[in-house]
């Protein structure tokens, strides 16, 4: 499996032989990135905002799912669970090819409660946003992820040069975990027997 970030909460998830999943493609007018140009089976949307819901980003999805419920579409198993955020509704998203399970936070805003953390099952990889906002505080964004304990975790929803976003640096959240300054990575590149047993942050360069 390969996973690639395009900035902000967007990624493409690979696996040689199965669906591509393109998760929460943005304007990029309102998110200051590229404009995106990807290829897609399915995408998600995690809420019904400019830098989450561009589906337009992502050509030849068959696929566009923005509620909760359980799919099967070729072989991939994807959950999506709703989770209410005061007025709003945030959708987390697991994707399990088989072997690894990809889950995606959404624009999570608050620590959520011990049931619904159990509803996403074994993670092992999250995609987390950190960076506050409208979502989760580098602090909030530790929280979770000593909750939900996966192999290796993405940030994802901070400030990177060129963004529109108004968000905070990784660098808070890297202190948050006990980190320096990590090497960002092109891709991040897991197969079932690779995932740590140890929680590990892996970050993420912004795609061209």
């Amino acid at each position: 499996m390969e996973i690639t970030w395009y900035g902000n909460s967007c990624f493409r998830i690979t696996e040689r032989s199965m669906p591509t999943v393109v998760t929460d493609p943005y304007d990029h007018a309102s998110a200051g990135f590229k404009a995106l140009k990807l290829k897609a089976d399915i995408v998600s949307v995690s809420h019904d905002a400019p830098g989450h819901n561009f589906v337009k980003g992502a050509k030849g999805a068959s696929w566009e799912i923005r509620g909760a419920g359980e799919y099967e579409i070729g072989g991939v198993f994807v959950t999506g669970v709703a989770i209410k955020e005061g007025k709003d509704t945030n959708l987390v998203f697991t994707f399990d090819y088989g072997g690894v399970t990809v889950c995606h936070l959404g624009d999570m805003r608050s620590v959520p409660s011990r049931a619904q953390v159990e509803a996403l099952g074994s993670v092992h990889v999250l995609l987390v946003p950190v960076g506050g906002g409208n979502a989760l505080s580098a602090a909030k964004a530790a929280e979770v992820i000593a909750m939900i304990e996966p192999g290796i975790v993405v940030p994802m929803h901070y400030k990177v040069d060129g963004s529109n976003l108004k968000l905070n640096p990784l660098k808070q959240f890297l202190q948050e975990m006990g980190l320096s300054k990590e090497k960002a990575e092109p891709s991040l590149k897991i197969t079932s027997s690779s995932v740590p047993s140890e929680t590990k942050v892996v970050v993420l360069d912004v795609a061209s």
